[in-house]
């Protein structure tokens, strides 16, 4: 089934929102937009970020962030201009799958999680084996919102370690071979996305000196994810209106060419007031090969 939206399926985004869809000209072009980037602890100290509540007399996280304005690029009609192994993130367009309730887990692991594998192996020569080891749906009232900070989920240390994790005893057998860790990033919205839309840097803009380590704590374990500083060579790029048919390949680690992906959601100066709010699922995976 296509995963294109009916007219019913737009008319209930009509009436959850109150704004027709036939009234939302989707905005287009390259738009001046803040970011938010990260700012070093004051104190020098080595920075961190709690996921959960934070023990007694620790902050959530002890580092700063900067706002800074800058020209995000649109890629609309560019798509073959940017690929994953240069760039650290692709698009693809034309995705057909079966049709989920995005709101069951066991539906999205039973059914969109090896649509995802497909979709993977089927775009990246070479690959030959994916994992999945979570995933994150965002939207308004719901546990997850965009987020509006500019980072990368992984770090190389948290990325292999991810490996180890998951893999277990197979791990340092896959670790000689290439790695990648690629987020699939889709809409979940009925009409083309016009709020909180997702903004990814080229990696070839981000040398590695302005990427920060941010230890990632859990009740359990720390990963480690890392903050993004400000630079005024940095690329910026966003894929204006993107409907359910289509899909971003933000890459967080590869072993091979290094190419890892910067992003950040941001607000869209031109999105108006009513214009149905961004939904979204991400799908986090380790690709071998």
């Amino acid at each position: 089934m296509s995963t294109t939206a009916t007219a019913t399926e737009t008319q209930a985004e009509t009436k959850k929102f109150g704004v027709s869809s036939d009234a939302i000209t989707v905005p287009r072009g390259d738009v001046k937009a803040e970011l938010v980037f990260y700012a070093p602890p004051a104190d020098g100290s080595a920075p961190f970020n709690y996921i959960g509540t934070p023990p007694e007399g620790q902050p959530q996280h002890n580092y700063s962030e900067h706002t800074q304005e800058i020209t995000i690029h649109d890629l609309r009609g560019r798509e073959s201009d940017v690929n994953v192994n240069t760039h650290g993130f692709g698009t693809l367009s034309g995705v057909e799958g079966a049709e989920v309730d995005f709101a069951d887990e066991a539906a999205i692991e039973s059914t969109y999680y090896p649509e995802v594998k497909k979709v993977l192996l089927d775009n990246l020569p070479g690959s030959h084996r994916v994992f999945i080891f979570d995933h994150t749906i965002r939207q308004p009232g719901g546990k997850r919102g965009p987020v509006n900070r500019a980072h990368i989920d992984q770090t190389t240390k948290s990325a292999r370690d991810r490996v180890r994790k998951h893999l277990g005893d197979e791990a340092e057998e896959l670790l000689k071979g290439r790695v990648r860790l690629i987020n699939v990033w889709r809409p979940l919205n009925r009409s083309p996305v016009v709020a909180s839309p997702l903004a990814y840097a080229d990696s070839r803009s981000v040398p590695t000196n302005e990427v920060v380590p941010v230890q990632h704590r859990y009740p359990t374990w720390t990963g480690e994810t890392a903050g993004v500083q400000y630079a005024e060579h940095q690329k910026w790029y966003y894929w204006s209106g993107m409907t359910r048919n289509e899909r971003i390949l933000l890459q967080c680690y590869d072993s091979q060419d290094g190419a890892r992906t910067p992003h950040s959601a941001f607000t869209d100066p031109r999105t108006q007031e009513g214009w149905p709010a961004r939904e979204s699922i991400e799908v986090r995976t380790l690709v071998f090969g």
